[in-house]
Protein backbone atom coordinates (compact mmCIF):
# COMPACT_ATOMS: atom_id res chain seq x y z
CA UNK A 1 0.00 0.00 0.00
CA UNK A 2 1.30 3.57 -0.75
CA UNK A 3 2.33 6.04 1.68
CA UNK A 4 0.71 9.79 1.01
CA UNK A 5 3.38 12.16 1.78
CA UNK A 6 3.56 16.18 2.31
CA UNK A 7 6.73 18.40 1.53
CA UNK A 8 5.94 21.83 1.69
CA UNK A 9 7.47 24.82 2.76
CA UNK A 10 5.73 27.41 5.05
CA UNK A 11 6.23 30.82 6.58
CA UNK A 12 7.33 31.41 10.17
CA UNK A 13 3.62 32.95 9.78
CA UNK A 14 2.10 29.10 8.71
CA UNK A 15 1.54 30.69 4.77
CA UNK A 16 2.90 28.73 1.69
CA UNK A 17 2.34 31.76 -0.71
CA UNK A 18 1.47 35.54 -0.60
CA UNK A 19 -1.86 36.74 -1.40
CA UNK A 20 -0.96 37.51 -4.69
CA UNK A 21 0.42 33.98 -5.45
CA UNK A 22 4.29 34.71 -5.04
CA UNK A 23 7.07 32.84 -4.20
CA UNK A 24 9.92 35.07 -4.44
CA UNK A 25 10.39 34.86 -0.22
CA UNK A 26 10.45 31.40 -0.60
CA UNK A 27 12.95 31.11 -4.26
CA UNK A 28 15.43 32.73 -2.37
CA UNK A 29 16.28 29.99 0.13
CA UNK A 30 16.69 27.27 -3.10
CA UNK A 31 20.71 27.21 -2.10
CA UNK A 32 19.66 25.89 0.91
CA UNK A 33 21.55 22.46 2.09
CA UNK A 34 19.26 20.27 2.93
CA UNK A 35 21.34 17.31 3.15
CA UNK A 36 19.14 13.84 2.90
CA UNK A 37 15.99 15.57 3.25
CA UNK A 38 16.52 17.36 -0.49
CA UNK A 39 13.68 17.74 -2.25
CA UNK A 40 15.47 15.73 -5.04
CA UNK A 41 15.84 12.78 -2.53
CA UNK A 42 12.43 13.05 -1.72
CA UNK A 43 11.06 12.90 -5.26
CA UNK A 44 12.97 10.11 -5.81
CA UNK A 45 11.05 7.44 -3.81
CA UNK A 46 7.81 9.40 -5.12
CA UNK A 47 6.15 7.66 -7.80
CA UNK A 48 2.26 9.61 -8.29
CA UNK A 49 2.00 13.42 -8.15
CA UNK A 50 -1.27 14.62 -6.58
CA UNK A 51 -2.02 18.28 -6.85
CA UNK A 52 -5.30 20.10 -7.12
CA UNK A 53 -6.11 22.65 -9.43
CA UNK A 54 -4.42 25.99 -7.87
CA UNK A 55 -1.13 24.13 -8.24
CA UNK A 56 -1.27 22.96 -10.99
CA UNK A 57 -1.90 25.87 -12.93
CA UNK A 58 0.47 28.45 -10.80
CA UNK A 59 2.79 25.25 -12.09
CA UNK A 60 1.49 25.77 -15.89
CA UNK A 61 2.26 29.24 -15.78
CA UNK A 62 5.79 28.90 -15.13
CA UNK A 63 7.90 28.83 -17.82
CA UNK A 64 10.35 26.26 -16.63
CA UNK A 65 10.02 22.82 -18.39
CA UNK A 66 7.58 20.43 -16.82
CA UNK A 67 9.17 18.87 -13.41
CA UNK A 68 7.75 15.15 -13.25
CA UNK A 69 8.63 13.67 -15.88
CA UNK A 70 8.23 10.18 -15.33
CA UNK A 71 6.02 10.70 -12.59
CA UNK A 72 2.85 9.66 -12.36
CA UNK A 73 0.65 13.32 -11.86
CA UNK A 74 -3.00 13.56 -11.36
CA UNK A 75 -4.37 16.77 -10.74
CA UNK A 76 -7.80 17.28 -8.55
CA UNK A 77 -9.96 19.23 -10.42
CA UNK A 78 -13.75 19.04 -11.35
CA UNK A 79 -12.83 21.34 -14.78
CA UNK A 80 -11.03 20.29 -17.75
CA UNK A 81 -7.58 21.11 -18.57
CA UNK A 82 -6.79 22.62 -21.88
CA UNK A 83 -3.49 21.66 -23.37
CA UNK A 84 -1.51 20.49 -20.26
CA UNK A 85 1.64 21.57 -19.66
CA UNK A 86 2.76 17.82 -18.90
CA UNK A 87 1.26 14.48 -18.81
CA UNK A 88 -1.33 13.99 -16.40
CA UNK A 89 -4.49 12.32 -15.28
CA UNK A 90 -7.68 14.63 -13.90
CA UNK A 91 -9.84 13.29 -10.94
CA UNK A 92 -13.04 15.15 -9.19
CA UNK A 93 -13.62 12.73 -6.56
CA UNK A 94 -11.39 13.01 -3.99
CA UNK A 95 -13.05 10.03 -2.30
CA UNK A 96 -12.33 7.48 -5.03
CA UNK A 97 -8.95 8.89 -5.33
CA UNK A 98 -8.36 8.15 -1.82
CA UNK A 99 -8.84 4.87 -2.45
CA UNK A 100 -7.30 4.52 -6.39
CA UNK A 101 -4.06 5.64 -4.15
CA UNK A 102 -3.91 3.19 -1.17
CA UNK A 103 -4.29 0.15 -3.52
CA UNK A 104 -0.94 1.44 -5.59
CA UNK A 105 2.06 -0.71 -4.73
CA UNK A 106 4.88 1.04 -6.73
CA UNK A 107 6.18 3.85 -4.55
CA UNK A 108 4.62 6.79 -2.25
CA UNK A 109 2.34 9.47 -2.88
CA UNK A 110 3.36 12.83 -2.96
CA UNK A 111 0.28 15.54 -2.42
CA UNK A 112 2.07 18.68 -3.65
CA UNK A 113 1.31 21.75 -2.54
CA UNK A 114 -2.40 23.54 -1.87
CA UNK A 115 -3.35 23.72 1.61
CA UNK A 116 -7.34 23.08 0.78
CA UNK A 117 -6.35 19.48 -0.71
CA UNK A 118 -3.89 18.62 1.85
CA UNK A 119 -7.00 19.00 4.06
CA UNK A 120 -9.47 17.28 2.22
CA UNK A 121 -6.96 14.30 2.60
CA UNK A 122 -6.39 15.36 6.12
CA UNK A 123 -10.38 15.39 6.86
CA UNK A 124 -9.98 11.75 5.54
CA UNK A 125 -7.09 10.71 7.43
CA UNK A 126 -5.46 9.73 3.88
CA UNK A 127 -2.34 11.74 4.56
CA UNK A 128 0.26 9.73 6.22
CA UNK A 129 3.06 11.80 6.60
CA UNK A 130 4.56 15.42 6.07
CA UNK A 131 7.74 17.51 5.98
CA UNK A 132 6.85 20.62 6.78
CA UNK A 133 10.11 23.11 6.23
CA UNK A 134 10.10 26.53 8.19
CA UNK A 135 11.14 29.19 6.74
CA UNK A 136 12.64 32.00 8.52
CA UNK A 137 9.87 35.08 6.61
CA UNK A 138 6.81 36.60 7.72
CA UNK A 139 4.95 37.00 5.32
CA UNK A 140 1.23 38.70 7.14
CA UNK A 141 -1.09 37.41 4.62
CA UNK A 142 -1.37 35.11 2.09
CA UNK A 143 -2.42 31.36 1.19
CA UNK A 144 -2.29 29.36 4.69
CA UNK A 145 -0.92 26.02 4.90
CA UNK A 146 -3.94 24.63 6.23
CA UNK A 147 -7.31 26.43 5.52
CA UNK A 148 -9.41 26.88 9.16
CA UNK A 149 -12.36 24.38 8.47
CA UNK A 150 -12.27 23.33 12.28
CA UNK A 151 -10.53 20.13 11.82
CA UNK A 152 -8.30 19.08 14.61
CA UNK A 153 -5.70 16.23 14.87
CA UNK A 154 -2.94 15.41 17.08
CA UNK A 155 -0.18 14.05 15.05
CA UNK A 156 2.77 12.32 16.05
CA UNK A 157 6.49 14.19 15.84
CA UNK A 158 9.04 12.19 13.96
CA UNK A 159 11.85 14.44 14.09
CA UNK A 160 12.42 18.25 14.37
CA UNK A 161 15.96 19.72 13.32
CA UNK A 162 17.40 23.19 12.50
CA UNK A 163 18.77 22.84 8.88
CA UNK A 164 20.86 26.17 6.66
CA UNK A 165 19.69 29.32 6.66
CA UNK A 166 17.95 29.10 9.73
CA UNK A 167 15.19 26.92 8.83
CA UNK A 168 13.46 24.22 10.63
CA UNK A 169 12.80 20.56 9.39
CA UNK A 170 9.30 19.52 10.88
CA UNK A 171 8.69 15.68 10.42
CA UNK A 172 4.87 14.45 11.46
CA UNK A 173 3.05 11.10 11.08
CA UNK A 174 -0.85 11.36 11.01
Amino acid sequence: MARILGYIAASLDGLIATEDEDLDWLLQYDDMDLGEHDYRTFLKRIHTVVMGRGTYDFIARDPSPWAYGDKRVIVVTSRPIENPKGPLEVRSDVDALIRELRRLDDGDVWMLGGGQLQMAFLERGALDEIEIYIIPEMLGGGRPLFPLTGFRASPTLISAQVIDKGCVRLHYRF
